[in-house]
């Protein structure tokens, strides 16, 4: 891909891009960062030259930014509400609540692409430590679709866990 296929892309798309954000997400702070990013991903894809629909390829992509925007604000809300619930005797430190929420992103970003109930069987193992019958039990389905959706889940991790640098 060339620099010039690129730039022209940024400087015809850049601005209108910015501001069809800008009016999904009601923040222009969140609007310029997640056009940026939009940016980057089609650098890293080497497509800029190719595009005959730019505007629906990066409206694709800045979607899928938006969802996982969304979805990193959820976990977080979701975790920082189960800290205020701690005594603070037990609160862990600003240090170890970054790292921890750091980890937690970690784990979403590498079960994204799975199925619901796939995820969901997954967390229930390997998180709340539930037994498959147990699992099977809770979400009224048979161990035989258990052991199937915690296979098809590990082989994800691993796929996901290769593909990291």
């Amino acid at each position: 891909m060339s620099s010039d296929a690129l730039d022209a892309l940024y400087r015809a798309h850049h601005g209108w891009l910015r501001d069809w954000l800008r009016q999904r997400l009601s923040n222009s702070a969140d609007a310029a960062d997640l056009a940026q990013d939009t940016f980057v991903r089609v650098l890293l894809a080497r497509s800029a030259a190719n595009l005959r629909e730019p505007r629906h390829y990066l409206t694709t992509i800045a979607r899928g930014l938006v969802i996982d925007l969304y979805r990193r604000r959820s976990l977080e809300k979701a975790y920082l509400d189960v800290l205020a619930s701690l005594p603070e005797a037990v609160q862990p430190s600003l240090e170890e609540q970054a790292l921890m929420l750091e980890a937690l992103l970690q784990i979403e970003r590498m079960l994204d692409g799975l199925g619901a109930r796939v995820k969901q069987t997954f967390i229930l193992s390997q998180l709340e430590g539930l037994s498959y019958a147990q699992i099977a039990q809770r979400l009224g389905i048979s161990l035989r679709t258990v052991n199937n959706h915690m296979a098809k889940a590990m082989e994800h991790c691993c796929l996901m866990l290769a593909e990291m640098p």
